[in-house]
């Protein structure tokens, strides 16, 4: 796709990934849409590259979307493309009993159904244009499920699973539906960890947003580095292998957390 005459929207832009897309589009020269939970974050998203315009919105809000959608065609009716990129992982125990329902559903809220109802809510437009995309940001935990993030694991597969759907029932519109499948990325999602990833086996943000990018110029429909396809590959033939390694990390986490209180 032609993206330096394109203008996309980046849910999730203030941070991590999201800003990288922000950074490497703009200098494509794309016109560039940000949204965000954060009025200081956005504000300090606009000092950084001041020819982006900025959106405060939840995607786990539905009324949120309707508005965002309302006044971004509005504003911008040349928009056509759209990066569901705002997502939260968290590290839960599901025998804790604090945690309440809402609690609970804020992973599923943002990263699954947030997706949903961004393109239910933006697809009529898109489908104005001649040309016109949507990537999904899933994530490599979709074929592996980690045990130490449940809630987070359940959503990128449902993410996967929708967008591959979505793709079918577009196929014969003008509408390209791409499937981002990061890895590890070092980002502010792993900020409070009480166990930090191992470095070495995590990718930058700007080398995973540039490797979107290059797909997407291609129109690959599923951008993803190596790793992802060495993933994917395991998961058909190793797969209780790869759910052990995954629980090896919540046992040390609850390790530590024990040891905290001891």
């Amino acid at each position: 796709m032609d993206l330096k005459n394109s203008t996309i929207l980046i849910t999730g832009g203030t941070s991590g990934m999201g800003l990288e897309f922000v950074k490497q589009l703009s200098k494509i020269g794309a016109k560039v849409i940000v949204t965000g939970r954060n009025v200081d974050a956005l504000s300090e998203t606009k000092k950084q590259f001041p020819n982006v315009c900025t959106f405060q919105s939840d995607v786990s809000n539905p009324k949120d979307i309707e508005q965002l959608c309302k006044e971004v065609t509005q504003q911008f009716p040349d928009l056509n493309i759209i990066i569901n990129n705002a997502g939260m992982m968290r590290l839960i125990d599901l025998q804790d009993t604090s945690l309440d329902l809402d609690n609970i559903n804020r992973e599923i809220a943002t990263n699954l159904s947030g997706t949903i109802q961004m393109v239910h809510q933006f697809l009529p437009h898109l489908r104005t244009k001649n040309s016109a995309g949507i990537v999904n940001v899933s994530s490599g935990i979709a074929f592996m499920p980690y045990s130490a993030a449940p809630i987070y694991s359940a959503t990128k597969a449902g993410v996967r699973a929708y967008t591959q759907a979505l793709r079918l029932q577009l196929e014969a519109t003008n509408v390209k539906v791409f499937e981002m499948i990061p890895p590890g990325v070092k980002t502010n999602l792993q900020n409070d960890w009480e166990k930090q990833p191992n470095q070495s086996m995590m990718m930058t943000a700007d080398k995973m947003v540039k490797v979107a990018i290059d797909g997407f110029l291609k129109d690959k429909k599923e951008l993803k580095p190596f790793l992802i396809k060495v993933i994917k590959l395991a998961s058909r033939i190793l797969p209780n292998v790869l759910l052990k390694v995954g629980h090896r990390e919540f046992k040390e986490i609850k390790k530590l957390q024990k040891s905290k209180i001891v």
